[in-house]
């Protein structure tokens, strides 16, 4: 009990500092609270405040410099746009005024694949949590998802069973991201994906394949089959607009 507890609030503290960061309340060069400060806000140890910065100088999100403290890390000199917002389908679902449903398909935690650079950047040498679920409408399937997760960079996430929330929702709503990367692509179910799915081989899904970080580390990539004719990708944009 007393491990969860402490893991609690290293999540919070890690959650309370990423916020101040990423809403640019602690701008580039700020220097982050000194340890003993830290210490005495949230009312925790030295090695608990150690571990929460440690852990966000490797996700490249502040630097620690010896004897002057840890600062927001500047980020390169380059800019990049997300393409497409990163949906809570639960959520899209019931905003469309239907009923939401997930089924947990299965969850395993194995070793990334060898030949798949995106699985071993993710692993960061550790193993990967893979969940594989299907999201339905009124009870009907409408997508397929394979998503792994890296303990690395969420180590909180073996803690959760997804039995009944999606580990995307769930994401979205206890781990910040700073950048992610789509891949859409269109193809036709084979025989395993037209099972789930309750269609015909070969019946036309779109495919999305996103890979997202939070600073340098990379927390997750997911594969989401959709159904063709069950979903739609809008893009909004004005003149002049990068």
């Amino acid at each position: 009990m007393t491990g969860k507890k402490a893991a609690t609030l290293n999540q919070r503290i890690r959650a309370d500092l990423e916020s101040r960061i990423l809403s640019g309340q602690w701008e580039p060069g700020f220097r982050i609270p000194y340890e003993h400060e830290l210490m005495e806000q949230y009312g925790c140890s030295r090695m608990t405040v150690n571990k929460v910065l440690t852990a966000l100088a490797e996700s490249g999100m502040i630097e620690r410099r010896r004897r002057a403290g840890s600062f927001v890390a500047r980020q390169p000199p380059h800019l990049e746009q997300v393409a497409l917002e990163i949906p809570d389908i639960a959520m899209a679902v019931e905003a469309r005024g239907h009923v939401y449903g997930y089924q947990l398909l299965e969850r395993a935690y194995r070793r990334p694949r060898e030949q798949v650079a995106e699985e071993t950047a993710l692993a960061g040498g550790e193993k990967l949590l893979a969940i594989r679920c299907l999201h339905l409408a009124d009870g009907r399937p409408l997508a397929l998802e394979h998503r792994l997760i890296s303990p690395v960079g969420v180590p909180e996430v073996l803690e959760v069973d997804f039995e009944t929330t999606a580990p995307g929702s769930w994401l979205l709503q206890n781990v910040s991201w700073t950048r992610a990367q789509h891949r859409i692509s269109a193809w036709g179910a084979d025989d395993a994906a037209a099972m789930l799915l309750q269609v015909k081989p070969g019946t036309a899904c779109l495919v999305i394949d996103r890979l997202t970080w939070r600073g340098e580390q990379p927390i997750t990539c997911v594969r989401q089959m959709f159904l063709g004719d069950a979903y739609d990708l809008v893009a909004r944009f004005s003149p002049g607009a990068r």
